[in-house]
């Protein structure tokens, strides 16, 4: 059976803006699924090419797909289900959908702090950034970043060597370890907590995936 939330987030050519206009106008993926071609064009901000991309992608096996991320390991969770973080759902141009890997939690901390700073940070930040990590993790707080080098980097050891949760929001898939460097985190953060990301597995490195990710921006957006 197919996983309609799946299908809406990978139809080639539909991106966030205009699934969260189709959501608006049909209310849940599995009624988008059914809507004629006739009945989307007449959704404000469909055009024709989106419609014609959401009716060819009908013929494309999701079922597959899914299984197969599934079996590695990778959560889907959309909007649509009462586990998506609230908080990041009422955002403007939210995303609709997240991929997951690691322990899945049962519900999110209400105590959660974001740690963000520069890549090429100073011996004295990165310091700062794990100490600050470290205590907050040990008081029950959720540590969130992004896994690159430098601050955030050091945002996620913090938390890590208090035994602490934390959280890292990729800007690509989450099979894809980058920076390299950071390789240890990737596989520590694997085993004990959790990453998210909101680009479906094996998804390259993009500048604007980064882009965007710092700017509207789910490392912000995931604190409480």
């Amino acid at each position: 059976m197919i996983n309609y939330a799946y299908w809406l987030s990978n139809i080639p050519g539909i991106g966030i803006r205009t699934r969260n206009r189709l959501i608006g106008a049909a209310g849940s993926a599995r009624e988008i699924y059914g809507l004629t071609e006739k009945q989307l064009l007449l959704i404000p901000g469909v055009e024709e090419k989106h419609a014609a991309g959401i009716m060819e992608s009908k013929k494309r096996d999701y079922d597959t797909e899914y299984e197969s991320m599934a079996e590695r390991g990778i959560f889907f969770l959309s909007r649509e289900e009462q586990l998506f973080p609230q908080r990041l759902a009422a955002i403007p141009d939210a995303p609709y959908s997240l991929y997951v890997k690691g322990t899945m939690p049962q519900e999110w901390n209400n105590k959660t702090v974001a740690i963000v700073g520069a890549r090429r940070c100073s011996a004295y930040g990165s310091s700062v950034a794990e100490k600050i990590a470290g205590r907050l993790a040990a008081s029950g707080a959720w540590v969130v970043s992004g896994m690159a080098s430098g601050v955030d980097g050091s945002g996620h050891t913090g938390a890590l060597r208090k035994n602490g949760y934390t959280c890292a929001v990729l800007g690509c898939g989450v099979d894809i370890c980058y920076p390299k460097s950071n390789s240890r985190i990737y596989q520590e953060i694997l085993e004990k907590t959790v990453r998210s990301f909101q680009n479906i597995h094996r998804v390259q490195i993009r500048l604007r995936h980064f882009s965007r990710q710092e700017t509207g921006s789910l490392q912000v957006l995931l604190m409480w």
